[in-house]
Order: C-alpha cells, then structure tokens, then sequence
C-alpha cells in the first residue's frame, strides 16, 4: 500500500508526536486557559524585563515556566500517568498564588514606575490576573465536585433506646 506524497508531506514525523500537545487538550477550556495563561505571563515577563520594574521579572518567569509545565503535562497525560501528585489540587494552589502575586506586582508596577513598559505589564498583569482567577475558579469547582464524588458516604448513627 502507497501512501500519497502530499498527505506523508504533511503529517508530522512520528518523533514528532511525543512533543506535540494533543489537539482535543489544545481546544479544551483548560487547554486555552493554560495556553492563555502561558502567554500572558510571556508578554509581562517580556514587559518587565525591557522596563525599569525589572524587579518584577522573576514571578512571571517563574509562573509562564510552570504554564508551560502544566500545558505539556496535561497534554501529555501526565497527570494520569503519575498519581502520586493531586493534580487539581496543586494546580488550584498554583492559579490561587499567581493570581494574588499579579495583582501586586501589578498595582506595585502601574504605582510606582512612569516608563511605559512598567505600565504595559501593570496592564497584561491585571489581565493575567483575571484570566488566573477564572481557572481558580473553574479548578475549584471541579475540584469540589471530585471531592463530593470520592467521598464515602456518611455513615448512618445507630439508633439507641432512648432517641
């Protein structure tokens, strides 16, 4: 059996796989939020390294890192592969902590620098901090809902003599 020369020119080499993201992860809610998130923090890190907040710059470089992290490993399926870590849980910790360090560095940048570059990440991190605080919440909720379904019964009381 021949393969056609143009669809074996557009497929991807089969090494090219283990490193692609998975497309249905790639169009998922949690999917585009990572990616969102990863991008945001991308720009703002790029902000504040060019301005005078450089200061700034490691919490974004930190939190597009981890973005990124957690991208590759739900695409991947990471996450179903390592039980060891709770997942939602970690990333309910992480989507919490970004979204208050943002809004800081963010009040902190658009506060006390003029440059317009400071302004600008001030600006993408009020954004971020949004976009981070949607995730906390969509997280939450699932991860309630986990909890509610894994949780054992409660357990009925005997009934005594008296009551």
């Amino acid at each position: 059996m021949e393969e056609d020369p143009e669809t074996a020119a557009s497929a991807p080499p089969p090494e090219l796989h283990a490193v692609l993201p998975h497309i249905g992860f790639v169009r998922s809610r949690k999917g585009k939020l990572l990616l969102a998130e990863s991008v945001l923090s991308f720009i703002i890190f790029v902000c504040y390294i060019s301005s005078l907040s450089s200061s700034f710059m490691m919490a974004p470089l930190l939190e597009f890192l981890v973005a990124l992290f957690l991208f590759f490993a739900y695409a991947s399926q990471l996450n179903e592969k390592f039980k060891g870590v709770y997942w939602p849980l970690a990333d309910f910790l992480r989507c919490v902590t970004a979204a208050i360090i943002y809004f800081a560095i963010s009040i902190a940048a658009v506060a006390k620098y003029n440059d317009a570059a400071s302004k600008a990440g001030g600006v993408f991190g009020f954004v971020a901090t949004i976009v981070f605080a949607i995730d906390c919440y969509i997280t939450f909720n699932e991860l309630m809902t986990f909890l509610k379904h894994s949780s054992p019964a409660t357990p009925e009381r005997p009934k005594t003599e008296g009551g």
